[in-house]
């Protein structure tokens, strides 16, 4: 097991105000899996992503990441759980614009403590010949790419993908979506990601479904679809 959440509750506001962002949810992921989380705006899937990467902490409940109690941590070192463990890459590419692909990915490589090899996480994103080059030279699905490399350079424990097709067509979606499952497989990284896309979670080894803040479905996928052959 890599993931263990327990009990979690995140709420917001109090009396007749009061919303629970997670509602005593319980999840456990194992090593290696790439897990795909479902669910209608508000429903608790951008809060628990949060809770997952030390951006957030819980009112109760207990995380636990690698054996590694995440809950209780203090915010210096929920920095450095998140540059050691956690590799996030979001709807919107957050690239650096005065800086060439290389320079964008170098930049997380640098401070990391053991990052993976520049080349390999080049061709394994096929972007190679891409390295020079500015992210406005760059494609809506090349410049996501680029960010799933900066995110994988690090060598993380736990990939949290938010949204990561929600800007890009469907030629596009599905291409970001083949690299992901390339670097889950190559890699053995336990990826998570949140999506409205119902079709994205045939792509998954498990499938979580949240209804307000509570975890209404968990399955494993008796049989995964490739990436490439999504309906998206």
């Amino acid at each position: 097991m890599v993931i263990g959440l327990k009990n979690a509750v995140k709420k917001y506001g109090s009396g007749e105000t009061l919303v629970y962002a997670l509602n005593h949810a319980e999840l456990t992921l194992d090593e290696g899996e790439l897990c795909v989380i479902l669910g209608p705006s508000g429903s608790g899937k951008s809060t628990l992503l949060n809770i997952l990467g030390g951006l957030d902490t819980l009112d109760e409940g207990e995380l636990t990441v690698a054996g590694r109690k995440v809950t209780g941590l203090t915010q210096e070192q929920r920095t450095e759980y998140r540059k050691e463990d956690v590799g996030f890459v979001f709807q919107f590419y957050n690239l650096i614009p005065d800086l060439t692909v290389e320079e964008n990915i170098e930049v997380v490589a640098d401070i990391s403590d053991k990052p993976l090899a520049m080349d390999e996480v080049l061709h394994a994103l096929d972007i190679e010949k891409y390295r020079r080059r500015f992210p406005k030279e760059l494609s809506g699905g090349q410049q996501q790419r680029v960010a799933i490399a900066r995110a994988m350079i690090k060598n993380p424990r736990l990939l949290l993908c938010d949204e990561l097709t929600g800007a890009l067509d469907t030629k596009s979606s599905r291409r970001v979506l083949e690299f992901v499952e390339k670097m889950n497989s190559q890699f053995g990284t336990t990826v998570v990601i949140i999506t409205h896309n119902e079709a994205i979670s045939g792509m998954a080894d498990r499938v979580i479904r949240l209804k307000d803040g509570r975890i209404c479905e968990n399955r494993k996928n008796e049989r995964k679809i490739p990436a490439a052959e999504l309906v998206l």
